[in-house]
């Protein structure tokens, strides 16, 4: 199966290899030459990243439980 190079370098990848190697819009490829000249992609590694959202590291962390009128009269400086 052939296809056509447009102006800006980009290919189609036909549906049976999508399909094959799970391809979904906005995945991520890598593609490599093999030592016999061969063109080889492959879907990208999706392992999660070491970098934590700075916002996970303290979801769910709180121990004491507040009712929201005590929070608000602690805000406020009436307690």
């Amino acid at each position: 199966m052939s296809t056509t190079l447009t102006t800006k370098g980009q290919v189609t990848i036909p549906k049976h290899i999508r399909d094959a190697l799970n391809l979904k819009p906005g995945c991520r490829v890598d593609f490599a030459v093999n030592q016999d000249g061969e063109v080889v992609i492959q879907k990208a590694d999706e392992k999660p990243t070491n970098k934590r959202d700075r916002f996970e590291a303290s979801r769910g962390k709180a121990e004491v439980k507040w009712r929201t009128d005590e929070l608000m009269a602690l805000l406020r400086g009436e307690g």
